[in-house]
């Protein structure tokens, strides 16, 4: 009986010291390297890099240009309708840059320019270029005689508005425009449509004429109609559809 006894207690020592001690680690399957995935980890790194640092030299390659304020009719300076704008520098766009904005103040518009573009040098020439069969007239008018809100650009009819007095100085004026009434005035437009390229400022200082001095481009063949009117002061333009 001892002698089993003895030996079944051997038998559990042998099995308990088996068994491994509090506190230490199990033997781990070794890690398995993946040198692809590293390689493209690596490699999105320095293409992410490589794309921002692209963006901040792109970024600060960039020019101050001029910007229209407001719409410039054909034939007319920028004068101080303009601000400053940055772009992204193109050698193949002819921008006109903030420093030649003196210089593009004494050039004319070649067609209409309309409010919030950026200007480019080819919009522009030394000189007022008319289109074919078109003529601009001057009309200095009085209060009464035009719009209150008159401005370049819009379509206005002109009529002919002399008394009696003046009707025989604008007789040819008012043959080519129809019947006069007895005040001398007449129901048909001298011109139908004319487009106002000029108007003053109110608040230009400058101008010490009560009159308000309105530029017009007609047809040719309307001119001399309207310039004859406009002469004996006999003139009125009204806003008409169009504008």
């Amino acid at each position: 009986m001892k002698i089993q006894e003895r030996t079944g207690a051997g038998n559990n020592r042998s099995a308990t010291s088996a068994q491994p001690a509090m506190g230490e680690r199990l033997p781990s399957a070794p890690r398995e390297r993946k040198p692809a995935l590293a390689a493209l980890a690596v490699l999105l790194i320095l293409v992410g890099a490589l794309g921002a640092t692209m963006l901040v030299l792109r970024a600060g390659d960039r020019v101050e240009v001029v910007r229209v304020t407001a719409d410039i009719q054909a034939g007319e300076s920028v004068g101080d309708h303009i601000t400053s704008v940055m772009v992204a520098d193109d050698a193949s766009i002819h921008y006109v840059l903030w420093e030649q904005r003196a210089g593009l103040k004494a050039l004319k518009a070649k067609s209409t320019i309309y409010n919030g573009t950026v200007v480019i040098g080819d919009m522009f020439a030394s000189r007022s270029s008319l289109p074919a069969g078109k003529a601009v007239v001057g009309l200095s008018l009085k209060e009464g005689q035009y719009p209150a809100d008159l401005k370049s650009g819009d379509i206005v009819a002109a009529y002919f508005v002399g008394d009696s007095s003046s009707s025989s100085s604008s007789s040819s004026s008012s043959e080519r425009s129809g019947s006069s009434s007895s005040s001398g005035g007449s129901s048909t437009p001298i011109v139908s449509a004319a487009r106002v390229t000029s108007v003053p400022d109110d608040s230009d200082s400058t101008i010490s004429s009560t009159n308000k001095q309105v530029t017009v481009t007609v047809d040719e063949s309307d001119a001399a109609a309207l310039t004859r009117a406009a002469a004996a002061n006999a003139v009125a333009v009204v806003l008409v559809s169009g504008n």
